[in-house]
């Protein structure tokens, strides 16, 4: 199985889980945010929860540029990962615990989720660490989950160090041990003069991303 169809699977468990479970699909707080994944009428100005649904894109969108950018090769997965859909964020369980796996909300999104990648990178490149490209988060703590950018292994990885603990030997593998979770949505707080780019698991990325330049 590819790590597309894998994806895949995951997000029609996903969707099926609530469906089952709730009869409804999942809620989300944009944030002001528009998105052809919300159910339903949007009010950009309303801080009110939605439905939604991950909404697969006519094309695969690709990290080319910033492939151009770094003068590097990202492996392959990273396209199937992040260009296939527009989704929120998908909170999972695993044997290793719990956390939620990044996706782009909208277009802007996706260009802010490149940026932040490119941050990434170059960071583990100062620290002159193996680079690696982040996939999501594990738990309430800084602990990230990563792809080493040679294999596509999946690791535990918190801001500053070496990856630490491999769960999978890739995304594919990964994404098949992923069960999905059903949790009600949490409005992210917005600290005083902090810009919130991304609702949710964008901002706990952000704020890992700014731990990681303190170490410079």
């Amino acid at each position: 199985m590819s790590c597309s169809s894998a994806l895949d699977c995951f997000i029609k468990k996903y969707l099926n889980s609530y469906q089952d479970t709730l009869s409804e699909f999942p809620r989300y707080y944009p944030l002001g945010e528009a998105s052809i994944c919300i159910q339903g009428t949007f009010d950009a100005n309303s801080d009110d929860v939605v439905f939604w649904q991950p909404v697969k894109r006519d094309v695969t969108a690709n990290f080319s540029n910033v492939e151009h950018a770094l003068n590097i090769q990202l492996h392959q997965d990273i396209h199937a990962f992040y260009g296939q859909y527009f989704s929120a964020p998908l909170p999972f369980t695993a044997s290793f615990g719990y956390g939620e796996l990044i996706q782009a909300w909208n277009q802007a999104d996706f260009e802010n989720l490149q940026q932040n990648v490119i941050g990434h990178l170059i960071m583990k490149q100062k620290l002159k660490q193996p680079l690696t490209w982040f996939i999501g988060v594990v738990g309430d703590g800084d602990e990230m989950l990563t792809v080493n950018n040679d294999d596509g292994s999946v690791w535990i990885e918190i801001p500053g160090q070496k990856q630490s603990s491999q769960i999978a030997p890739s995304l594919t593998e990964f994404l098949q041990q992923l069960s999905p979770m059903i949790t009600p949505p949490v409005k992210p707080v917005e600290e005083i003069a902090t810009v919130t780019e991304h609702p949710g698991i964008g901002q706990r990325i952000k704020t890992m991303w700014q731990h990681l330049s303190r170490k410079k």
